[in-house]
């Protein structure tokens, strides 16, 4: 009897639960004292005959127990992302801006893309170039006054040359003959908008105008004073719709010519409002940072591609230019054998360079 109490103490069974019947079919008997002794554990302790490793790595942890705060490793191949969602700090405005670009977008397709198609290739390449001409040195006077309030005198004394020169021996700027060599006076565009800058006054939240198209609130208040210089201080023919109208008609189209090629390229990307915003800020972040002398902020990638491609594209034009010399013009004839006196001028044309003469004739 002794021998047998021994084998149910030493038994492997008493750590689980033990049916009756297996009990019995071993012959042996437990009594209630040695069953109390010997508490069976909990059911959840029990490990199947099939337990692996990898099984008890994939089970959630056991209620109660706390993961070492002191374990600070990431799990090995994990891939951590982070950002943030909504419009950017300098785009508060971001869902107007972008239904007022598509608007402008489809404005653009039915009247103005055609319209300026149609005076690319109806003119000719050196008329509108003189438009162009034209239009810049009407803002001469506020590119002087400016380059003034901003304390540079030498850039203002320069530009008010150029505007003196190509006003007279240009014809009212249409050839931008102060630029050539010898005299070497390049166009430097300036205005309220950057003289602001200058000043300390931020950009403002970005702002897609249907006509305007991209600006900002600074550039908004500095390009209307701009525009309001020349029709305050002389009046006529500024004030004139008529006179006002067909320029304004003219260099808004002379505009979108030029920047055809930029255009296309922006609708090319995969957000192409995004991409013009960033253009047009990064831009007029340096154009400040040129006038302050600060270090030019680093380019956006977009940016980068955007102008690496359009500078590709203009040096491809240029390898492939071979303008011809301009004729003489000095000493025609202009009708009945009558010599002329001649004014002679190479217009900036990118594919033909011609010579415009203005004749007087001489009396007998």
């Amino acid at each position: 009897m002794a021998h047998a109490a021994l084998l149910v103490m030493t038994s492997p069974m008493l750590l689980g639960p033990v049916p009756v019947a297996g009990n019995l079919e071993a012959g042996i008997a437990i009594t209630p004292a040695i069953a109390a002794q010997a508490p069976a554990p909990p059911p959840h302790n029990l490990l199947p005959l099939s337990w692996s490793l990898a099984e008890a790595q994939d089970q959630p942890p056991a209620p109660g127990t706390q993961p070492d705060p002191e374990d600070q490793s990431d799990p090995e191949g994990e891939i951590v992302v982070e950002g943030e969602y909504g419009p950017p700090d300098s785009d508060p405005m971001a869902a107007m801006n972008e239904t007022s670009y598509e608007v402008s977008q489809q404005i653009d397709a039915v009247l103005v893309e055609p319209a300026s198609t149609v005076y690319r290739d109806a003119l000719p390449s050196p008329l509108r170039d003189g438009i162009g001409n034209f239009v810049r040195n009407l803002r001469e006077p506020a590119n002087f006054l400016n380059f003034l309030l901003q304390l540079k005198v030498g850039d203002a004394f320069e530009t008010l040359g150029r505007f003196a020169i190509n006003s007279t021996v240009g014809v009212g700027g249409l050839f931008d003959v102060a630029k050539r060599d010898g005299i070497n006076l390049p166009y430097r565009q300036n205005g309220f908008a950057n003289t602001l800058g200058y000043y300390g006054v931020g950009n403002g939240a970005y702002l897609f105008l249907p006509i305007t198209g991209p600006t900002t609130p600074r550039d908004l208040i500095g390009n209307t004073l701009d525009q309001l210089l020349l029709p305050t201080i002389i009046g006529q023919p500024y004030t004139s719709p008529e006179y006002a109208v067909p320029l304004f008609v003219l260099a808004n189209l002379d505009s979108r010519v030029e920047l055809d090629e930029e255009l296309e390229r922006i609708g090319e990307t995969v957000d192409p409002y995004a991409t013009r915003r960033d253009l047009y800020l990064w831009r007029r972040e340096r154009d400040i940072a040129l006038l302050k002398g600060e270090e030019v902020p680093p380019r956006p990638e977009i940016v980068r591609e955007i102008e690496e491609g359009l500078d590709a594209v203009e040096e491809e034009d240029d390898a492939g230019i071979e303008p011809s010399a301009p004729p003489i013009m000095d000493g025609a004839i202009m009708d009945e054998g009558a010599p002329q006196i001649s004014y002679q001028d190479t217009l900036d044309a990118p594919d033909i360079a011609i010579a415009i003469a203005i004749t007087v004739p001489r009396t007998r």
